[in-house]
């Protein structure tokens, strides 16, 4: 059964940009992965399906109903958890029951069954026992996220729409939300760069500026559906490279022809003995051939360069944006980061950070893992200077640099090429230009403002700032660097880092993306009692 159709739908932004169009998709009880590069418009066609705007043509048909996971819920001081649950009505009504403050009404509206739906869909998203009157600004933001999905299993909408449902979620979070999917049986759209949740769901969708297309499996087959059309581009694009040559090489030969037949018709005319009348119909004869040729070796050509062409803007869409991580000339031996029994807890509160001691040695690639609230944002401000400890001491033995999550070195009202001189500034305009084209900011897309970028425009040119200093850091600090990023950017950063000849230490919760840049330890911390879900 088919919920909701979509029919020859195209949307814009709000300056008239098309996003995409054509776009054909039918949902039914089935879990789509929609995927495609930030910017093309994943969110817009979520908000398309859920009706919160319109569509620039095209139909959209509902046989069935729709609930949103809301990215950034509202978390006023107005507000209660039962309020962002949307039930908030109903629990006081019951409350009024209990105390016996109620009027017909309430006893006429009352759903006994609230509570015990309210423990299920909690439990569900491993919030067993939360207290639904505390505050909804108490909630971290996993919770929060959480608290969501607990709001649309309360719902039962047809359809769920699902927005970045992992991100700033630790991994138990994450299998929840996995499990809470892998048990719906109404429909769901989940767009999503997170490759473990991909990996199950029915099909995936690509969002391309074309339109949608459908790949049967989860996110592994559609990989490697992807890598074949790259390998298929390419060997359409090297056919139309021979052809061009093989076509400009016959033209070439036609026309050396003609140019021989013109030089032995001169000669025998010059002999004499040929009425002019005949010379004249030859001469003729001879222009008309030469002409009829012309054209057709310009149709050639440019049928030839047109196809390269397609096929270049094909293998162009396809290929994975690529770049290479300048060298650290970090030595083997070096001692990069030592921490010698650390530890830090803030004024009258309990320790966060217990005695830890750790040893990063040459170009090592360690990562911090732990659940939110385990102090892993904490550890690495004390890494930075950015806290002091209050035991221990922590020495840093090579330049080092830290990219966060939103790239925030980076200024939003200045361009690439004024971050980088501001973050550089014994650099020359030349070797600014000459450090960001390595980085694919080429000519004037170095002049782009920063608020403007992609997540992984963003992580790109934050590593151009830092990577291509006159003192180019040894150590690469990151914190969630993938969060924010489309699946093409990922994979662009992971092949980057995983040639990079420094160390790495990095905050993620992505095993894939961990696994992919070859992280060889893992510090794990344990959140202690009571302590916030917060980083």
């Amino acid at each position: 059964m088919s919920f909701i159709t979509l029919d020859s739908v195209s949307a814009a932004t709000p300056d008239g940009r098309l996003l995409f169009e054509n776009l054909n998709l039918t949902i039914g009880s089935e879990r789509i992965g929609l995927v495609g590069r930030n910017g093309v418009g994943k969110s817009t066609l979520l908000g398309l399906i859920a009706g919160a705007r319109a569509p620039r043509s095209g139909t959209i048909a509902k046989t069935g109903s729709v609930g949103v996971l809301e990215q950034t819920p509202d978390l006023s001081n107005q507000i209660r958890v039962v309020d962002l649950l949307g039930v908030g009505a109903a629990w006081d009504r019951l409350s009024r029951i209990e105390r016996g403050a109620a009027d017909d009404a309430d006893l006429c509206d009352a759903d006994w069954t609230l509570p015990a739906r309210l423990d299920q869909a909690l439990s569900d998203v491993g919030l067993t026992g939360l207290d639904v009157e505390r505050p909804a600004p108490s909630l971290s933001g996993g919770q929060a996220t959480r608290v969501g999905l607990a709001r649309l299993l309360l719902a039962a909408p047809d359809v769920l729409l699902l927005d970045e449902p992992t991100n700033n979620l630790d991994a138990e979070a994450r299998r929840v939300i996995a499990r809470l999917l892998a048990r719906w049986r109404g429909g769901a759209v989940v767009v999503s760069h997170d490759r473990a949740l991909l990996r199950d769901m029915d099909r995936i969708v690509e969002l391309s500026s074309l339109g949608a297309r459908s790949y049967g499996g989860g996110y592994d087959l559609y990989a490697e559906r992807k890598a074949l059309e790259v390998e298929a581009a390419q060997r359409d694009l090297d056919h139309a490279e021979r052809e061009v040559r093989r076509v400009a090489r016959e033209v070439q030969v036609a026309r050396e022809r003609k140019a021989r037949r013109d030089a032995a018709g001169r000669r025998f005319a010059d002999r004499g003995g040929t009425p002019k009348i005949l010379l004249g119909a030859m001469a003729e004869r001879a222009e008309n051939s030469g002409g009829r040729e012309d054209k057709l070796a310009e149709r050639l050509a440019a049928q030839a360069q047109a196809a390269k062409a397609s096929a270049e803007a094909h293998v162009e869409r396809a290929r994975a944006l690529g770049f290479a991580l300048p060298t650290s000339g970090l030595s083997e031996g070096r001692t990069v980061l030592a921490l010698d029994d650390v530890a830090f807890a803030w004024p009258g509160g309990e320790p966060v950070i217990d005695a830890s001691s750790l040893r990063i040695t040459g170009p090592e690639r360690v990562a911090l893992s732990g659940p939110n609230g385990a102090g892993k944002t904490t550890l690495i401000r004390l890494i930075t200077g950015a806290l002091p400890p209050t035991h221990g001491s922590v020495r840093l033995g090579a330049p080092f640099a830290l990219l966060d999550q939103r790239a925030a070195l980076l200024r939003d009202d200045q361009t690439i090429l004024e971050n980088f001189q501001r973050l550089n500034p014994s650099a020359g305009l030349n070797e600014a230009h000459a450090s960001l084209a390595r980085f694919l900011f080429r000519n004037t897309a170095a002049y782009q403002p920063a608020g403007t970028l992609s997540g992984g425009e963003r992580l790109r040119a934050a590593l151009a700032c830092v990577l291509c200093a006159a003192t180019p850091p040894q150590l690469l600090i990151l914190d969630e660097p993938t969060n924010h990023l489309d699946l093409a950017s990922i994979e662009a950063i992971e092949a980057a880092l995983s040639a990079y000849d420094g160390a790495l230490l990095v905050v993620s919760h992505d095993e894939d993306f961990l696994a992919a840049i070859g992280v060889e330890r893992r510090i794990a911390l344990k959140k202690r009692d009571g302590a916030d879900d917060v980083g």
